[in-house]
């Protein structure tokens, strides 16, 4: 990795914020976006803008064929089976809430969903809201306190009731990269379908969804260098094309009379209105500059950054790191000495460093350590080791400051 080019492409990291070079560490929120990213979107506007799939003029046919080809190049880099497997949604979210919905004639009074003590609300309140309309059950197996979860446990709750696994990938707060192979495998032997929240999975892993053999795979864009508001849902192409429509309108029906409609094939019969073309093509780009920068490369560059953090930090008096999975993402959550995380996060602000305090969209989890919060430090390709002594510097004169 060329790091000094790489932090070229990310122009936005040359400024100052009060005075102090910016210092961003807030990645697991959203990354920057390269420029490559950037012309992508601005040269769709400038010479291809047109809405798709419903036009035989050119710029129709332009705009419609970048589009569709950035579903199959999205397809490839996560090795779906099928580009029709690929819904374009506006994010892990959207992802989430289009599944709860269409299984919800699938989800029968006295079944169980199962999700795991370490979910973002995006994989928890879908499904607690399905469970109570459907007179279902919410199950949640637990975190043990080091961030990992007891996969022996996981097959104990496996009871022929469970209709579901909803579980995060990787943990947007504890950084544990969940054995999700091994948790699908299970789960399938007891025929129990699987979707993995890749908010963070789609960034910090390899994703393939064959070798996985997960049903479902929600993920953001903006998580991985492309634009807000573009996200995936992959679905295997067997429940995709049984499942009834989320949303209705232009583009997802077949045909339509005022006693009868029917719907389009897939994907489409998932993509009502007119889609975000441009969130498309960005997010595409997004994948061909981690491809071209070198997966691997940026996962051993993350790793580097994390390890190198987690030492510097741990030398500080009153330290607490939340999360201690053998196997970790580039997410580090740590409080000092009982110190209010939104306070030192102010003061790390005032010295050009952007990080997240709070409870990260994971209230149940910060219940179970008992904490209000967390400061949450995340890194992506573009930081230095220099940033993380700068980071470390600066926490040490936030504690003094508190203190």
């Amino acid at each position: 990795m060329d790091l000094q080019q790489i932090r070229k492409d990310f122009p936005i990291l040359n400024q100052q914020v009060n005075g102090k070079p910016l210092v961003y560490l807030d990645n697991a929120a959203t990354t920057q976006k390269p420029l490559a990213v950037i012309q992508r979107i601005s040269d769709y506007y400038l010479k291809e803008n047109s809405n798709v799939h419903r036009g035989v003029h050119h710029l129709s046919q332009v705009a419609t064929e970048a589009y569709e080809n950035a579903r199959g190049y999205i397809a490839k880099y996560i090795h779906a089976e099928e580009s029709n497997e690929i819904i374009f949604t506006r994010g892990t979210t959207e992802s989430i809430n289009l599944l709860a919905n269409v299984l919800s004639p699938w989800i029968q009074a006295g079944d169980e969903i199962i999700i795991s003590g370490m979910e973002h609300h995006s994989n928890l309140v879908p499904w607690q809201q399905l469970c109570e309309r459907n007179k279902a059950r919410l199950k949640v197996l637990p975190v043990d306190l080091d961030g990992t979860l007891d996969l022996n446990f996981l097959e104990k709750m496996l009871t022929p009731q469970v209709k579901l696994l909803a579980i995060a990938h990787i943990s947007n707060v504890l950084g544990t990269v969940n054995p999700v192979k091994e948790i699908v495998r299970i789960a399938h032997n007891k025929g129990v379908p699987v979707l993995l929240d890749g908010a963070q999975g789609i960034a910090h892993a390899k994703v393939d969804v064959q070798d996985l053999g997960v049903d479902f795979y929600a993920f953001s864009g903006h998580k991985i260098y492309a634009p807000m508001g573009i996200g995936v849902l992959y679905g295997r192409f067997t429940w995709l094309r049984r499942l009834p429509p989320y949303q209705f309108g232009g583009e997802m029906i077949d045909q339509v009379s005022f006693e009868k409609t029917t719907f389009n094939e897939l994907p489409y019969k998932y993509e009502a209105g007119t889609p975000n073309v441009a969130g498309a093509l960005g997010l595409e780009a997004a994948l061909h500059y981690v491809q071209k920068t070198g997966v691997d490369d940026i996962f051993n560059h993350e790793d580097k950054l994390l390890k190198y953090a987690t030492e510097k930090l741990e030398n500080i008096d009153g330290m607490r790191i939340i999360g201690h999975a053998k196997e970790k993402a580039a997410v580090l959550s740590f409080l000092v000495n009982g110190l209010h995380p939104f306070d030192l996060g102010t003061l790390l602000d005032q010295m050009g460093i952007a990080v997240r305090t709070g409870h990260h969209c994971a209230q149940p989890l910060m219940d179970f350590y008992g904490i209000p919060g967390t400061v949450r430090a995340s890194f992506a390709m573009y930081n230095t080791l220099e940033e993380v002594d700068i980071f470390v510097d600066a926490v040490k004169k936030a504690v003094g400051m508190l203190q």
